[in-house]
């Protein structure tokens, strides 16, 4: 599968300085979104996942920000999106730079959810058509945000739930223990991986261009990569 090392097409400036990079593998994957079919509609949906997954990555910018920590760049790739920092926070700094990324998904969900059911309301009040479109994809965002939220919590590196769980098994366990615990279960998801995005594309129409590395997992869960940053 395709890896993050691949050099940029372009980059753009962000806000908080952040540089926003588009790597090749995204375009590969924006095909792929579209059902291999360029339509209005089809380009609309890219461009809204394209939207969530940069809102996600800015949204763990800004987590750094918050901790004393900068971010390099933002990178949109085959496999959604990564943010790096300028350097490695403590645990507990670290757990909110991971969080802010689905949190900013999930507030995306619940505000795109509002304006959706406020244009269709309109839409009934005045039969203005322009509001009934305006809302359903108001009501697209919403969901694509719902499933991007879900999708990361998947306790699986690289994703936040992965992080996130080895994190807080830190808290409670020791180091090797919460290596083991994590790697293991994230083992169990790094094998349901290809069948788990093929009912992905199915149900929703998107999928994400990387596997999740099982010879890391197994390492991890035999407390050989204790001291692999989550």
């Amino acid at each position: 599968m395709i890896t993050r090392d691949e050099p940029p097409l372009f980059e753009i400036p962000g806000p908080m300085g952040v540089p926003i990079q588009i790597a090749p593998s995204f375009l590969i994957l924006a095909v792929i979104l579209t059902g291999f079919h360029i339509t209005p509609h089809s380009l609309a949906f890219v461009a809204m996942i394209a939207l969530a997954i940069l809102l996600h990555e800015l949204g763990h910018a800004w987590g750094g920000y918050a901790v004393g920590n900068g971010a390099r760049r933002v990178v949109l790739w085959g496999g959604g999106g990564f943010c790096e920092y300028d350097r490695a926070s403590p645990p507990l700094a670290r757990e909110f730079e991971v969080a802010m990324g689905p949190l900013t998904n999930l507030a995306l969900w619940a505000l795109s959810s509002l304006v959706a059911s406020w244009l269709v309301d309109g839409y009934f009040a005045t039969g203005i058509d322009a509001l009934w479109y305006a809302g359903w994809y108001a009501g697209v965002f919403a969901k694509i945000n719902l499933v991007l939220f879900a999708l990361n919590l998947i306790p699986v590196q690289p994703l936040d739930g992965g992080k996130l769980l080895h994190l807080a098994l830190m808290r409670r366990a020791r180091p090797r223990n919460a290596a083991r615990i994590a790697g293991a279960i994230g083992l169990f998801f790094a094998l349901l991986w290809v069948p788990m995005m093929i009912a992905a594309y199915l149900t929703w129409g998107w999928l994400l261009l990387f596997l999740p590395s099982i010879p890391d997992h197994w390492r991890l869960a035999r407390g050989a990569g204790v001291g692999v940053r989550p």
